[in-house]
């Protein structure tokens, strides 16, 4: 009989600022995440800076070292629940630069392997009128072409600065109720495959 074994997600948001929707949206996720039973480490990419990407720059120095640690983290982690901003209906350059960084090779060590065998929820929350649908899209297609298995139905907060209530809970009960939703389903999803993994012998 095997022991239950919460799966554990990494959460961050693709913004650096301090009063960020997105962050806010992440830190609840995060908490959503622990609710519905899994494990959830919220991460602040303010804390990891690094260098736009630079392949002479990775060729003379090799990985920064938030690089590394970032991927550490990610090694140790079965998912992954992140926060999109929008930058003219693009993803921002801190969630590309991070990602890029995340998946590139540290000596023997693939980076890309680490996103392998990942599942990730995605969320957006903007001032607009689409919750920054459009830079959902393109996170999709990125962790995607990065081995990342996405779940459908991410979760788009419109009017952000209308949405979230003094103790930075959303207070539409209808987005409330699709981001417990898309919660339940990432951990929920986790924990088949982790029943089903070889190496538990499923």
């Amino acid at each position: 009989m095997t022991t239950y074994t919460p799966p554990r997600i990494l959460v961050f948001a693709g913004s650096a600022r301090e009063n960020s929707f997105n962050k806010r949206l992440a830190r609840l996720a995060a908490e959503r995440v622990e609710h519905v039973g899994g494990l959830a480490t919220f991460i602040d990419l303010r804390d990891y800076p690094m260098p736009l990407y630079d392949g002479d720059l990775e060729n003379r120095e090799g990985l920064p070292a938030n690089a590394r640690s970032l991927q550490a983290l990610l090694a140790e982690h079965q998912g992954l629940l992140l926060a999109s901003p929008e930058y003219n209906g693009f993803i921002t350059p801190l969630m590309k630069n991070t990602l890029d960084w995340m998946s590139r090779s540290d000596g023997e060590n693939s980076g890309l392997a680490l996103f392998a065998d990942q599942v990730a929820a995605v969320v957006s929350a903007s001032p607009g009128a689409f919750g920054g649908m459009r830079s959902l899209a393109l996170l999709r297609q990125l962790l995607g072409n990065l081995g990342v298995t996405v779940l459908p139905n991410p979760l788009a907060i419109p009017r952000a600065a209308q949405a979230f209530g003094e103790a930075g809970e959303l207070t539409d009960e209808s987005q409330r109720e699709r981001l417990d939703a898309l919660c339940r389903r990432l951990v929920t999803t986790l924990a088949k495959l982790q029943a089903t993994s070889p190496l538990d012998g499923g």
